[in-house]
């Protein structure tokens, strides 16, 4: 599901059974009671005017519900199609940078003027409905006062009744005829509310594919020991990781490297149970990551994803946004551990300073570090940096990790990245490719077996060393 269709369940859809629950309703009731109360007095006033002037309601009412079945299906379509004209509108807001670096703003204009003449055509279509059913109900409700008079003047003419009598009961009769009228406008709200209520309900029963058990293990401390035993996982039926096997003690930072499409980030995602492993059992601290409760195992952890998301807000906001009522000074803290504190001082508002919708203003570095003081400020057992420091130069990430390698009580650490000065000093570097670890091992130790991770080397610091090669030879 994209965000324009929870943009237009949010906004058409809940806005059209809020106009059923407000004024559907009470005009329902209103109606009702007059219809009852003015059936009741045309009975008593004369019992055949007032059988002449219900024998039209089986008509009204098989009316009523061929109208209420054909535009639900015009309401349906209507309501699917609102979601593709809300999606481009927020695909094309969200991304207005790309489409005028790209030049075409033109094309997606058309875009969406195309999409607005199909739902021009589903509201004609819709108009064309109402307007071959309402005129028909309407005729059908005047036609019982021409009925009530004409007969009800013979009966004045036969003196079975008096004027006065048939002139009450013309009065008496526009409280009978009114709900007949609204009769059509009330099936036209319930059927636009019935077809929101079906896509809402729709978003409300979809249940999460995961979720803690219902007997869940809630320890009160998690110490960050992560074990991998022949883990693997499969997506759209092919496997993403095959067979891995790792045993990390608390404390302990592990370095991921391998090629794009190799599994890094399918890899930390299963910790998180942001997927559930196909086949074999992950442990934290011995216990079966499914057997622990969703939400402690998640507050345990400090994830820093690929993809930075800040929030239209202060710069302290954003930053204590994983920590209820943070000070001041722990964010400034954090944001020292992240190497960010200088450039925040130097802001004319400082930490209340307001950033752009998803950082816009900020250089992918600035947010990337932003992120990462988000997640220090935390202090969970487990940190996981998914290829978080690709836009830092090599000075500022080098003190960046020294920084978070300095921790009193540091974190399981978990390190995706592409550079061998980001993980040359972890404890465990793992090599991925094909969803297999190809390589482990120390720095050093990978570099003598002389594989994939001394090519990745080699190919990074080549430049460094012939510049040192040609600087000996001057």
């Amino acid at each position: 599901m994209n965000t324009g269709e929870l943009m237009s369940r949010l906004t058409e859809d809940v806005d059209n059974i809020w106009m059923a629950l407000a004024f559907g309703i009470s005009l329902f009731i209103e109606n009702s009671i007059y219809f009852i109360f003015a059936t009741a007095i045309l009975l008593y006033l004369n019992w055949k005017l007032a059988l002449i002037s219900l024998c039209i309601m089986p008509f009204l009412a098989w009316l009523a519900m061929k109208l209420e079945k054909d535009i639900e299906k015009a309401f349906d379509k209507i309501s699917d199609h609102t979601v593709h004209i809300n999606t481009t509108a927020q695909e094309d807001i969200s991304g207005i940078r790309l489409v005028k670096a790209f030049a075409r703003e033109k094309h997606e204009i058309l875009k969406f003027l195309n999409l607005n003449t199909v739902n021009y055509t589903l509201n004609v279509e819709k108009t064309r409905i109402w307007g071959k059913y309402y005129p028909l109900i309407e005729f059908l409700t005047n036609i019982s006062i021409v009925l009530v008079i004409s007969f009800g003047g013979m009966l004045v003419i036969k003196d079975e009744i008096s004027v006065g009598t048939l002139v009450a009961f013309n009065g008496y009769l526009s409280m009978l005829v009114w709900p007949m009228r609204m009769m059509g406008w009330l099936t036209n709200v319930i059927s636009q509310a019935n077809t929101s209520a079906k896509k809402i309900f729709g978003i409300m029963n979809t249940k999460a594919d995961i979720e803690s058990a219902q007997d869940c293990l809630k320890p009160p401390e998690i110490k960050g020991d992560v074990s991998f035993k022949n883990v693997s996982f499969k997506y759209n039926n092919s496997y993403v990781l095959k067979n891995i096997n790792l045993n990390i003690k608390a404390g302990s930072t592990v370095a991921i490297m391998g090629t794009t499409g190799s599994g890094k980030t399918s890899l930390v995602s299963l910790i998180g149970r942001y997927y559930d492993a196909t086949e074999g059992l992950i442990e934290i601290d011995g216990k079966d990551i499914r057997d622990l409760d969703l939400g402690i195992l998640r507050s345990s952890m400090s994830v820093i994803f690929q993809d930075t998301f800040l929030f239209s807000d202060s710069i302290a906001n954003n930053v204590a946004f994983s920590v209820k009522n943070s000070s001041i000074q722990s964010i400034k803290d954090a944001c020292k551990m992240a190497c960010i504190d200088d450039f925040i001082s130097s802001l004319e508002n400082g930490y209340e300073t307001e950033i752009g919708e998803r950082g816009i203003g900020l250089s992918g570095g600035q947010k990337q570090r932003l992120s990462i003081a988000r997640a220090m400020i935390k202090k969970s057992s487990i940190l996981i940096l998914d290829d978080s420091t690709s836009a830092l130069d090599m000075e500022t990430e080098f003190q960046l990790l020294k920084n978070l390698n300095g921790l009193k009580n540091k974190p399981t650490t978990f390190l995706i990245a592409h550079r061998i000065s980001a993980v040359k000093n972890a404890d465990l570097i793992l090599y991925l490719e094909d969803g297999c670890i190809k390589e482990y091992g120390t720095h050093n130790s990978l570099l003598e077996m002389k594989g994939r991770y001394y090519q990745v080397y080699s190919d990074q610091f080549r430049d460094y060393e012939e510049l040192e090669y040609t600087e000996e030879l001057a």
